[in-house]
């Protein structure tokens, strides 16, 4: 069990104690010298909470300031309990008596900040999208003909190279706190993967990865037949993610004709639609994608 403890300005003459309260939840007991007492009491972290919000039809630039302003909050928060945490001066003496005083093991005792997660689902107007270490030659149009075409273009802070954002493609952006879960950035693009392999499994298709590119694929071992259903591009910040996954579902493919998609030469780019031969319930399958989400990262969705 992941556990987390409140934290009270208070002088530093501390006598701590652990004991189990209702639940067999520990608490904590705090009597600072001259003050009334403090009880604290450790919660289960284990299952996170992630508040849910679809934007619906959105342009990129409003979606990604959104973005930013939940992630800006996260850091907040972050670097406060962090002054705290130094205020107090906790990290040696007081947790080194609660060990010595409880038996408990302390590999668990995590201060863990009250950050928020998010999770946004929303499509955007036909946009061109570039990570910061994409090359601009992968873009095959100019600006004059973006402009003619009704297309932006943006140069973002995310990874991964070039991609399309469009109307009927699922775009989800996970604002997460990776400390409350795994800092591994490797697992959570895995993970988000899982995601989609398992929604696209509930259409009959089979979903892969490929070795050494991001995203999902269909028959990416075949040479000739490799196509890419859903691309992915992050952004971590003190763990903090933002950005996230894009999945082509009644997508308009002939976008991507204009780019050479995530800076890959000669794979192909498909669809729910192209894969099943018609066209799918939209509002189907973001409950399913929000559900696959809730299961293989173990949280609640509210």
């Amino acid at each position: 069990m992941k556990i987390k403890a409140l934290v009270f300005p208070m002088p530093l003459f501390l006598t701590m104690k652990m004991l189990y309260g209702r639940a067999n939840r520990p608490t904590l007991t705090i009597q600072p010298k001259n003050l009334p007492i403090f009880v604290i009491q450790f919660v289960d972290l284990d299952i996170q909470r992630v508040i849910f919000e679809d934007l619906g039809v959105i342009n990129y630039k409003s979606a990604w300031d959104y973005q930013e302003l939940l992630v800006k909050k996260n850091l907040d928060i972050k670097a406060d309990a962090r002054k705290q945490l130094q205020a107090l001066n906790l990290e040696h003496s007081a947790v080194s008596e609660l060990h010595s005083t409880s038996g408990h093991q302390l590999s668990t005792f995590n201060r863990q900040p009250s950050t928020i997660n998010h999770l946004l689902f929303c499509e955007h107007p036909p946009v061109y999208t570039l990570g910061k270490s994409g090359h601009i030659e992968n873009v095959l149009l100019s600006e004059l003909e973006m402009e003619e075409k009704e297309i932006e273009f943006f140069r973002t802070n995310r990874g991964g190279d070039i991609t399309f954002h469009g109307l009927q493609q699922v775009v989800g952006y996970p604002i997460l706190d990776l400390e409350k879960f795994y800092t591994d950035i490797g697992k959570y693009l895995r993970s988000l993967e899982e995601v989609i392999i398992l929604t696209i499994a509930e259409y009959g298709i089979k979903g892969d990865r490929s070795r050494g590119e991001t995203g999902v694929w269909i028959e990416p071992g075949i040479t000739g037949r490799e196509r890419k259903i859903c691309a992915m591009g992050i952004r971590c910040s003190r763990w903090i993610t933002m950005h996230g996954f894009a999945l082509n579902v009644n997508t308009d493919l002939s976008y991507f004709n204009n780019i050479i998609p995530c800076g890959i030469i000669n794979k192909q780019v498909t669809s729910v639609e192209r894969e099943v031969g018609h066209k799918v319930d939209y509002a189907e399958i973001k409950r399913k994608l929000a559900k696959n989400f809730e299961k293989v990262f173990n949280v609640e969705i509210i």
